[in-house]
């Protein structure tokens, strides 16, 4: 519905002109007019209703970059539309004209938020439009609402692949509305509740809020904003402090728009971890954010360590992660120029060949002792360097090393390695090769090349940013033309229980104490997503983060509780009942045949469908529940009614080993205090494997001197058998769910028709709850 209004209105008018003192004005008149205004040190000025605040316009604002006086009416009444005042005299009126006249008039070009070509700056119009008259309260938002919803369940942006005015209008619209609340919170618009979700996080959306909330006193305690003003739009987003979102509120040094790349280079020698999701969507935000482009470039400089499995799914997870790449390259493409750069630097005398013992460089290195090889002639340096290339015994011994200051106080710049032999098979090249370049030595370099404007690497490289600027720059002076490289660092991300060191995760792979790289276990894309974790909340808590470049160590549980909130509204419910301790609920009136009824699948949730419950005289009911009752209690049985419990039988131990009861077909739900779940018994229920997981680390930071061997947890896989009820035989694998009272699941193993006998496997996803996440 929604769609097809979007694609029946092209016709909308692109034109606005406004009438002012008997003269017609264009908005670019008025940018022109508030660019010298603003030189002038007059700003326009923004006034409004207090009970009505232009949450988007000063948003945009913020963006934009445009300095604005912005300031409640005193006199304004509930009929007052925000209206943006020129020192001229003239006026522009309506949220949607100043949103227009916000992104002319910034410090960034336009198209930062309309995009730059004309159909999609047209649809940026149209929404606008639509949202300003269509998103209001009245007994047709609900049908908004849901076609909205529906419009966004496979988009981020409103437009295109970045924040434009059309998603500021819309959020600036829902955050005004009294009646957003209880709709986000109802479960029936999931897609547009976690849009939502994401824009409120941006620092500019959050700093309009606070800032316009402080305007009027009353709102402002309600939302616990502060009693002043934070200052003018133009001003830029404020600092956050104490809060748990992150800011990328901050500018890549040199970025020019259009012309910014970036790069995600991950090394295949591994499935990608969800530290390395955070450096791809971080390039990806920064790319998007300059309207430039980035590169996938796979690091395979190290043949000991590179397999085609690792590339093959290192391509799957950038195509879970939504990765919108220009192109994928690959280090060794580069190879002949970076052994012709090698040859250069040697004759030029920037690097030699070096057969100390490693463990001898490592210390001379530590203790700024300089290698006896230092002073080898350039004649003998290339006579080893063809030994390298060919592989021999003597080339085998030797190591080329960049020259360039052993009395360094940053070790990084004592002379660290640039090319090695290894005789190993080049998973793209074979044999062909016999020296490879370090990452040092070649990523300086095919980053130049490759057009790369900025490298963003993790704050742990930081000493080692010297060291590439400086091999950037005499790899510069020795050909001709590469261009320069900015680096921007930001905060590797931590995790509590976790390691993500990619040598230590090989380690629980290798060792057999996890099934793999996609063990539901391993903080690798495919794990997590393996466990039950959407797409959708990985990227929305790393975009949350921001670019900060603080290190932290995050709770799971954060991240958990995002996916519990995609989760929940829209996943089917289900029943199933243990295996172990099964006690058996005998209804004296229930049915003497067995019956069917249909229920739905979520009861506030109707695409989920419906499902068949069956009815018998005789139930299942797991031991927990049965050990809690009392004989003459009334119950609730799920999806059916009342009942009494009339007698209770234990065993010597205390368990309980059967029950009986009656219906009471007549009993008020509200007044009971157990709401049990259980199982018709029944041959057609399937046989399920629960299973719930640990953490792997046992201690919640660990720290880089740790044995992290001496800190893994002994038993990290718990199993339970359960019988679930027949409806669940038409899941398949991927599949979430919800066992009622039980939690979230996901399907890894569905029923097999053939198999009977073989259980379902579900893996139990965590909901983010403290004392649920000691297994998680």
């Amino acid at each position: 519905m929604l769609v097809s209004w979007v694609k029946q209105s092209l016709h909308f008018t692109r034109s606005f002109y406004f009438r002012s003192h008997g003269r017609t004005l264009g908005t670019a008149r008025f940018a022109s007019d508030a660019t010298k205004m603003a030189s002038d040190g007059q700003l326009p000025s923004l006034t409004f209703w207090d009970r009505n605040p232009p949450f988007a316009a000063v948003a945009a604002a913020k963006l934009a970059g445009t300095a604005l006086d912005v300031k409640p009416d005193p006199k304004a009444t509930k009929d007052y539309v925000a209206t943006l005042t020129f020192a001229s005299g003239d006026k522009l009126t309506g949220v949607p004209l100043i949103l227009r006249f916000v992104a002319r008039a910034g410090k960034q070009p336009a198209s930062t938020l309309y995009t730059a070509d004309a159909l999609s700056a047209t649809q940026v119009d149209q929404w606008l439009d639509y949202v300003h008259a269509s998103v209001v309260t009245g007994s047709g938002l609900d049908s908004v609402l849901a076609a909205l919803n529906d419009y966004l369940g496979p988009r981020s942006y409103m437009v295109g692949h970045s924040v434009t005015l059309a998603d500021l209008a819309l959020w600036g619209q829902l955050q005004g509305n009294p009646l957003w609340k209880k709709h986000k919170t109802g479960g029936a618009v999931p897609h547009l509740s976690r849009w939502f979700d994401h824009f409120a996080a941006l620092p500019e959306c959050a700093g309009a809020v606070e800032e316009l909330l402080a305007m009027d006193t009353k709102k402002a305690r309600a939302a616990g904003a502060p009693s002043a003003a934070g200052g003018a739009a133009g001003g830029g987003a404020e600092e956050k402090k104490g809060g748990e979102t992150g800011s990328f509120d901050i500018g890549l040094p040199g970025a020019e728009m259009g012309k910014v790349v970036t790069r995600f280079p991950p090394e295949p020698s591994g499935y990608l971890h969800i530290g390395h999701a955070k450096a791809a969507l971080l390039n990806q935000y920064f790319a998007d954010m300059y309207k430039g482009k980035l590169l996938v470039r796979f690091d395979d400089t190290n043949p000991s360590k590179e397999k085609d499995e690792f590339v093959e799914n290192i391509v799957k997870d950038i195509q879970d992660l939504g990765l919108r790449y220009d192109k994928i390259t690959y280090t060794s493409d580069y190879f002949p120029q970076l052994l012709d750069m090698g040859e250069r630097l040697i004759k030029a005398g920037q690097m030699y060949a070096d057969d100390t013992p490693v463990e001898q460089m490592r210390e001379e290195r530590m203790n700024k002792v300089e290698s006896r090889c230092r002073s080898r002639s350039v004649e003998e340096n290339l006579k080893i360097w063809e030994e390298m290339k060919a592989g021999s015994p003597v080339g085998l011994a030797n190591a080329m090393r960049f020259k360039l200051d052993m009395q360094s106080v940053n070790g990084a710049l004592r002379d660290p390695v640039a090319f090695r032999c290894n005789l190993t098979h080049h998973w793209r090249t074979g044999h062909k090769y016999k020296v490879y370049p370090t990452y040092d030595c070649a990523c300086p370099f095919v980053d130049a090349v490759e057009g790369v404007t900025h490298a963003l690497r993790t704050s742990e490289y930081k000493d080692r940013e010297e060291q590439y600027y400086w091999v950037l720059k005499t790899m510069q002076k020795l050909w001709p033309g590469l261009p320069n490289v900015h680096i921007w660092d930001y905060s590797r991300l931590n995790f509590v229980n976790t390691v993500l060191s990619k040598r230590k995760l090989t380690w629980f792979v290798d060792t057999g104490r996890v099934d793999g790289w996609s063990d539901p276990r391993m903080p690798t894309v495919q794990g997590i997503l393996r466990r039950g974790l959407r797409i959708e909340a990985l990227r929305e808590f790393i975009l949350s983060q921001g670019a900060s470049k603080n290190v932290t160590y995050q709770e799971w549980d954060k991240i958990w509780t995002i996916n519990k909130k995609l989760i929940d509204p829209v996943c089917p419910r289900h029943t199933a009942v243990e295996d172990k301790g099964r006690v058996t609920l005998t209804l004296t009136n229930g049915p003497q045949q067995p019956e069917y009824v249909v229920v739905p699948r979520h009861k506030k949730h109707a695409p989920a469908g419906t499902k068949a419950v069956l009815r018998t005289s005789s139930l299942w009911l797991d031991q927990a529940d049965a050990k809690e009752l009392s004989e003459g209690e009334e119950v609730t049985l799920m999806d059916w009614g009342n009942a009494i419990i009339k007698s209770i039988s234990k065993d010597a131990s205390g368990a309980v080993v059967s029950l009986a009861g009656e219906l009471n077909p007549a009993g008020d739900p509200k007044k009971t205090k157990m709401k049990l779940t259980w199982l018709a018994q029944s041959d057609e229920t399937l046989p399920l494997q629960l299973l719930d997981f640990d953490y792997l680390i046992n201690k919640r930071k660990v720290e880089e001197e740790d044995d992290f061997m001496a800190l893994v947890t002994p038993v990290t896989k718990f199993e339970t058998l359960a019988r679930g009820d027949a409806n669940m035989r038409t899941l398949a694998k991927g599949d979430i769910i919800q066992l009622e009272r039980k939690g979230y699941y996901i399907v890894d193993e569905p029923a097999l028709p053939h198999r009977a006998d073989k259980p379902m496997v579900l893996f139990s996803i965590p909901d983010g709850r403290t004392k649920n996440m000691t297994k998680a």
